[in-house]
């Protein structure tokens, strides 16, 4: 069992300088299969380069519906349908939102939001939207050489929510709660739990519990207890990270009014994790080795994430693009990068 840092820069950019070749995507490796969570830039190109493709992969996991973790779903049914036979790959993310975001006290009027009838949808009904807008494409191919639709390759199901779990996407995005199984096989339980990424929301964790060991991704989150509590004993955990100090350095170019640039700080810095509060995760949790990705900015100096090791005495990885995490006995008192 291991885990592969397919893509490993968090937001929604294009990559492809200084080493960093793609967006979020994490590959699940048990026994030659594979388990994906989330498909960002570049995502597909990345499972290839690794030495796989959609035959090798059993289901992909969506932690939360934003752009930089599922923008090339499209690719996926469009150019994967060939690789998995005669199977289908399950899909699983999260369900309709229910309501709108809250509004910024920035805005001076309330805006119209895109797709009105149904503004925040969740994977089924997104993956069904993207299907349509590719229409012309996909039917071109099902009428002139009998192609099968993609709708016969992928099985697409919103993640539901245990019913006594409190959630409120506006008021209660991560209530106390315990992680539930949302897929099991022959190789793999696979256990949700709700995070803080505020306003976003649902968001989720997901853990892999195998004969081998355990892998946690934390998916993008604030300092959050319920990462503690589905991270527990953990053999690895993938864990977002941000550096403030460089974001909001750069922010000063890309957001020149000063009250849009507090706003876009302010929901940084509550919506994901520094490297050191990752730290003391990874360590209250007693993880073995902690893996920092979904690196915002990504181009960060190196070192900046080394803090990490102020809070945690475990092993410490800094995720590069393709990278493999096997998973192994407990370490201590070992950095590396």
């Amino acid at each position: 069992m291991h885990a592969i840092t397919l893509g490993t820069a968090g937001g929604p950019v294009w990559w492809g300088h200084d080493e960093i070749d793609a967006g979020i995507c994490t590959a699940v490796v048990v026994d030659g299969r594979v388990y994906l969570v989330d498909f960002g830039y570049g995502a597909g190109r990345q499972l290839r380069s690794a030495g796989y493709t959609f035959g090798s992969v059993e289901a992909l996991f969506i932690t939360h519906m934003h752009s930089d973790h599922t923008v090339d779903l499209s690719s996926l049914f469009l150019f994967a349908r060939n690789e998995i036979g005669q199977r289908k790959v399950r899909i699983f993310g999260p369900g309709d939102r229910g309501k709108l975001p809250p509004l910024t006290p920035l805005a001076k009027e309330v805006p119209k939001p895109v797709n009105p009838e149904s503004p925040v949808p969740g994977i089924t009904e997104t993956f069904d939207r993207l299907m349509r807008s590719y229409s012309t494409d996909i039917n071109d191919r099902i009428f002139d050489y009998g192609a099968p639709s993609p709708a016969t390759k992928f099985d697409v199901r919103d993640i539901r929510l245990p019913g006594a779990v409190p959630f409120d996407p506006n008021e209660n995005v991560a209530p106390d709660m315990e992680p539930f199984v949302v897929f099991e096989d022959e190789r793999v339980s696979v256990k949700a739990i709700l995070v803080d990424h505020h306003p976003t929301a649902p968001a989720y964790a997901f853990r892999f519990d195998s004969k081998y060991g355990s892998v946690v991704i934390s998916g993008d989150t604030g300092y959050c207890q319920n990462t503690i509590n589905i991270s527990r004993g953990c053999d690895i955990l993938l864990h977002e990270a941000i550096n403030l100090d460089v974001v909001a350095q750069q922010a000063i170019t890309t957001y020149p009014n000063e009250q849009v640039r507090a706003s876009v700080m302010s929901h940084h810095s509550r919506a994901h994790t520094t490297a050191k509060d990752a730290g003391r995760i990874a360590q209250k949790a007693g993880v073995g080795t902690l893996v920092l990705h979904h690196l915002v900015p990504a181009n960060a100096p190196s070192e900046s994430w080394q803090t990490a090791a102020e809070e945690f005495d475990g092993s410490l990885v800094i995720a590069e693009d393709l990278g493999v995490i096997c998973v192994h006995a407990k370490a201590k008192n070992s950095v590396v990068e």
